[in-house]
């Protein structure tokens, strides 16, 4: 799950993470109220929305009176923010963050992450902040610090240090950096945080650290432990598709392509979408409706990957083992007489009662197109898919 710039900060700044102070806002009139209240006389009116690259797109501005604030605020509120991470289709401002104007002396970079390699949460620190780190990563490898966490020991002071050192720190800065640290990892682990992300973390003229942007993202199955944490999620940042998957414990990630997938499985569901890619198409979706799939789930996931309206044609590649095949095929059959569908339907049965569940396609009066295995089902969806156009 992810949050706003503001609600990190928030977060942050409890565990004793330095941060600027701020208000968010909702209407003009509360991004007035909350300059007033900072006091000025510099202040950064900040668009909120889930995607890097603000700044770039109109979406940061440094202001010096509050009615060039209450104008920023007015342009904001509303707008749609075209990033490189959004993609063309932008994302609508509903919210933005006012905050104290800062004298910045460095830019820095620093995150924490879950490291699947090394099976520890990593620190990545570089002296290039204020920059996306794949584009450093990309030019300037050598302009970047990694270093793994032993989670027996944790965080010792020596990670500190050598952080410290490694971004050119020095005097009251490396104390005062080791304490940043020392709070920011804090907060990473007691709130099952998946990544904090610190770009820009500046060192101001007077030599404080402070991080001047916030970005945290949190591991879905720990939420039930935070449920401050989950009140945060702003439902208008999230794909509308993978809300509705949720609410009947669906595993849907909506892609750009033409071939709607629906799998048994998550490495089922990976091997399809590449499968799909290998015969010259692309798939629509990542889909899986799990082990205890049942006749309401496969409806609820026929009915999220039809909504998708670049669909041209739908896979359906089940391996019954918990989920019996019969069971699949008398909710792919209900969904689509339901549906009144209008695309090609290639469907993959194998495992637990699959004679059972071929006899229920067969026998169902609907033009489904069975497929013997994968690479079956793959050639016929994407053959169907173009015969549609």
């Amino acid at each position: 799950m992810n949050i706003h710039e503001y609600q990190a900060k928030q977060l942050l700044a409890k565990y004793g993470v330095a941060v600027p102070k701020g208000g968010v806002a909702f209407t003009p009139d509360e991004a007035v109220a909350a300059a007033e209240a900072l006091g000025g006389p510099v202040w950064v009116v900040k668009a909120q929305i889930h995607a890097g690259g603000r700044g770039k797109g109109g979406g940061v501005k440094v202001v010096k009176s509050i009615d060039a604030v209450r104008a920023e605020a007015t342009r904001m509120l509303g707008m749609t923010l075209v990033t490189h991470q959004t993609g063309p289709e932008g994302k609508e401002v509903g919210r933005v963050y006012i905050e104290d104007g800062c004298d910045i002396a460095r830019e820095l970079y620093l995150s924490l992450l879950v490291d699947r390699d090394s099976k520890r949460i990593n620190i990545i620190a570089s002296t290039e902040g204020g920059m996306d780190i794949e584009e450093v990563a990309a030019h300037s490898p050598e302009k970047i610090l990694s270093l793994a966490i032993d989670p027996v020991t944790g965080l010792q002071p020596f990670h500190a240090n050598r952080v410290a050192f490694g971004l050119g720190l020095e005097g009251a800065q490396v104390k005062s950096a080791a304490k940043f640290l020392s709070a920011m990892y804090k907060a990473f682990t007691e709130l099952d945080a998946s990544m904090v992300e610190i770009n820009p973390l500046v060192v101001t003229g007077a030599g404080d650290v402070i991080a001047l942007d916030a970005k945290m993202n949190f591991d879905d199955n720990a939420l039930y432990r935070h449920a401050d944490i989950a009140a945060m999620r702003d439902d208008t940042e999230e794909n509308a598709l993978e809300l509705e998957a949720q609410k009947y414990a669906l595993n849907y990630v909506a892609l750009d392509g033409t071939i709607g997938c629906m799998v048994n499985g998550a490495g089922l569901a990976m091997a399809t979408m590449d499968i799909i890619k290998l015969y010259g198409e692309e798939p629509a979706n990542f889909l899986d409706v799990g082990g205890n799939a049942n006749k309401d789930t496969v409806e609820a996931a026929f009915k999220i990957i039809l909504s998708a309206p670049k669909v041209e044609a739908i896979l359906i590649n089940i391996f019954g083992g918990i989920a019996r095949c019969d069971v699949i095929a008398e909710g792919v059959v209900a969904a689509a007489k339901g549906m009144d569908l209008q695309v090609p339907l290639v469907v993959r049965l194998e495992g637990t009662n699959v004679e059972k569940g071929k006899d229920i396609l067969r026998n169902s009066g609907l033009a489904i197109i069975a497929a013997d295995n994968l690479a079956d089902a793959a050639a016929k969806v994407v053959a169907a898919a173009k015969e549609s156009r």
